[in-house]
């Protein structure tokens, strides 16, 4: 049996990363190298790292500077030495036998990355009913980057719900950018993109942990947040272009262009009115990727502020969003991730 590398960034975690790190220790599969990155945390994290280290001689911990997410999950990529490589968030954990279960595939597929499913949970750790990727619709498949009628749901930004063959990150020099936003997508898309070796299984592998300080992260993006994701967004659309693939990112646009909206309506970290209006303006080039490519747009709010913005209508598109937050304010969390979640109606009407 192979060595899987597992790699945790730990940040100010201590509430979670017990639980993350027995969801390692206690996998079906034991030919495992546990590499927890304390990022300078400035609570208990790393004293439990190192504490678990001592019961534990898979588990390597490395204590340095905080350099966030990115940087945190490079560190052990430079020192992973497993033939596999499996994330883990710190405040999430896995199923007991993920690895066992994205092992057994990525070596009978002798693929370059497997994508497993998963299940959100809420604050407490309690299960969601159903996992996200509908059990009835997404069997086992090998993954098409043309194929957007399966491929593309389960093609989903995050990098926690794969196994990744390490001589493939390794030979595309794949690292995550440091200091970016949304740096799961830019590696993850870039995977899609360069290999035609991936896999989709429907077994639960992860549990992801929803509004993990209690509040929706969304609400706390400021401006230097939304800077940010518009370069990452520019990335990922630059990837796309120069490798001849417009059709997939149409319909990886339609994804994320309602889930970045939502964002800007639901945040309460903003200075005010003119603030919102200016990231509007910045990332106007990416709106005008819906008319563009005919992306549809589901919901008849959302779909309002963007021919506002289109239109360059920005007070308007200021309206929208107002009315938009409220709604929002009066809706469940399930209804809300509806309103930018890919769909089967969205699929068929963009396949009109």
């Amino acid at each position: 049996m192979e060595k899987i590398s597992v790699i945790i960034p730990v940040y100010n975690v201590e509430k979670f990363i017990e639980q993350s790190i027995k969801s390692v220790l206690n996998q079906t599969y034991k030919n495992l190298e546990i590499i927890l990155v304390d990022d300078g945390s400035t609570d208990s994290s790393g004293s439990i790292c190192d504490e678990y280290s001592k019961k534990d001689k898979r588990i390597k911990v490395i204590h340095q500077d905080n350099k966030g997410l990115s940087g945190a999950r490079n560190s052990g990529l430079d020192i992973a030495t497993g033939k596999y490589i499996m994330f883990l968030d710190s405040d999430d954990y896995f199923e007991n036998n993920s690895c066992e279960i994205l092992y057994s595939e990525i070596e009978k597929k002798q693929a370059d990355y497997v994508i497993g499913n998963y299940i959100h949970t809420k604050y407490n750790g309690e299960k969601w009913k159903e996992p996200l990727f509908d059990l009835n619709i997404y069997d086992n498949f090998k993954l098409f980057i043309t194929d957007y009628k399966k491929s593309f749901f389960v093609m989903n930004s995050v990098v926690w719900n794969k196994i990744f063959k390490r001589e493939f990150i390794e030979k595309n020099k794949l690292r995550f950018i440091p200091g970016a936003v949304a740096e799961d997508a830019i590696f993850s898309t870039y995977c899609y993109v360069h290999s035609d070796k991936g896999y989709y299984i429907k077994d639960v592998v992860y549990n992801y942990r929803q509004n993990k300080e209690n509040v929706s992260i969304s609400t706390n993006c400021t401006k230097y947040y939304f800077e940010e994701l518009n370069k990452s967004y520019k990335l990922i659309f630059n990837n796309f272009e120069s490798t001849n693939n417009i059709g997939f990112y149409r319909f990886f646009y339609a994804r994320i262009m309602p889930y970045l909206l939502c964002k800007i309506i639901d945040t309460n970290s903003l200075k005010n009115d003119n603030e919102i209006i200016e990231i509007l303006k910045m990332l106007s080039w990416f709106f005008k990727h819906k008319k563009l490519y005919n992306v549809v747009v589901i919901h008849d709010l959302l779909n309002k502020i963007i021919e506002d913005i289109n239109n360059e209508n920005y007070k308007d598109a200021l309206i929208g969003i107002k009315e938009a937050r409220e709604y929002r304010r009066n809706i469940t969390d399930v209804e809300k991730e509806k309103m930018y979640a890919p769909s089967e109606e969205l699929y068929r009407r963009m396949s009109e």
